[in-house]
């Protein structure tokens, strides 16, 4: 949907004046919160029976890519905050159906690690666990964890895959769940990706799901293989990232900037033409293949869900590539720009220090390089770091 797409672009000076905020609160305050969620990009991937907009795959990314180039922290929060109902897909349907009965804006934030035990207690659990990177936890009306399953010998029930224990994510309401004042670090600040922790709380079995195996209970492409969109939506903050670091660095060269011992302006030096240059085609090359993948998974999601599991590989790798990629714009950025962009106030050093804070993640592993390359010769592999 190109209206929200233009809203969000319309974002972009007022965010961009409040990124120092956003680093020292380390959260999004709460008058920026409900902007954005009176903007609709929270409800952009509701179904529109709900009262969302129910957008596509390609339309959302693009939303995150504006969001994330107008503010790193802004691009991230938004982004997990509307994967909302897409996880909350994998409860029933009349559980889903209650989840939204007050109005399409409902976030959820918390941990996909298993950093939580469930112990099977009158038709639910009772459930206690610490998750590290809530992002979005300050403003969040539900608080999930991934938890492994214990038995009555208080050890790890087995789980479907041998080796593996029995795991459950539990979904219990904000103010059940303690936020722990742990997010101190180099980039992407404004994220509040505190710790969560949930301690006895009996949780009912309909507030609980399975996170990596589930089926969607909502029908629709949006909500089929929801953790395959969730890696082309952080790829779209990656770009994203990459976007703002170029177009920062382009402004501070149009201005006039020449860097000491230089016998031209910045603008003027064909060695930084030369490598803006590549920076500017490197990141078109990662967005073309995010684009291309995404109509290629959506496709499936339409037509033929079966057949996602053979480019899971590749979709995953993805991921780490364009990452790759990201991370080589804004370092070259950062190089070009000289010392003024070391100062905190640079833009060029915030998207420096996001990025880098962004190739940290999980999901952006090297290790997913070789999930795709053992697929493509038919061999065993998997994650190998």
């Amino acid at each position: 949907m190109q209206e929200l797409v233009d809203r969000a672009r319309a974002l972009t000076p007022s965010l961009r004046a409040r990124a120092d905020q956003l680093d020292a609160e380390r959260r999004l305050p709460s008058d920026l919160v409900e902007e954005l969620r009176s903007a609709g990009f929270f409800r952009m991937f509701v179904p529109r029976s709900h009262g969302g907009h129910e957008i596509g795959l390609r339309a959302g990314m693009a939303v995150l890519e504006a969001l994330a180039t107008a503010d790193p922290a802004v691009g991230w929060t938004v982004m997990i905050g509307s994967e909302t109902p897409q996880l909350m897909a994998f409860l029933g349907r009349e559980t889903f159906d209650k989840m939204y009965a007050a109005g399409p804006d409902v976030i959820v934030a918390g941990g996909f690690n298993p950093q939580g035990t469930a112990v099977p207690a009158n038709d639910g659990f009772q459930v206690d666990g610490r998750w590290a990177f809530g992002s979005g936890s300050t403003h969040a009306d539900w608080i999930f964890g991934n938890c492994v399953v214990l038995g009555a010998d208080g050890g790890p029930r087995p789980g479907p895959v041998p080796g593996t224990p029995l795991m459950r994510s539990v979904l219990v309401p904000a103010s059940q769940a303690r936020v722990v004042d742990t997010w101190q670090v180099l980039g992407l600040r404004g994220t509040g990706s505190h710790d969560v922790e949930v301690r006895g709380v009996q949780v009912p079995n309909e507030h609980t799901f399975d996170l990596f195996a589930g089926t969607p209970s909502v029908p629709g492409p949006g909500f089929t293989s929801p953790l395959t969109h969730f890696i082309l939506h952080l790829g779209a903050v990656a770009v994203g990232i990459a976007q703002g670091a170029l177009d920062a660095t382009v402004e501070l060269a149009t201005s006039g900037k020449q860097r000491l011992y230089a016998r031209a302006r910045l603008a003027d030096s064909q060695l930084f033409q030369a490598n803006l240059g590549r920076a500017d085609l490197s990141l078109r090359a990662a967005r073309a293949l995010l684009e291309s993948t995404a109509d290629e998974v959506w496709a499936l999601c339409s037509a033929d869900p079966a057949g996602l599991a053979a480019i899971g590989p590749r979709v995953s790798a993805t991921l780490t590539w364009v990452t790759d990629a990201a991370l080589s714009v804004v370092d070259t950025c950062y190089r070009s720009g000289g010392g003024q962009v070391a100062r905190d106030a640079s833009p060029v050093q915030r998207r420096f220090r996001d990025m880098h804070t962004f190739s940290q993640h999980a999901a952006a592993a090297e290790g997913w390089l070789s999930g795709h390359g053992a697929a493509l010769v038919g061999a065993p592999g998997g994650l190998s770091y």
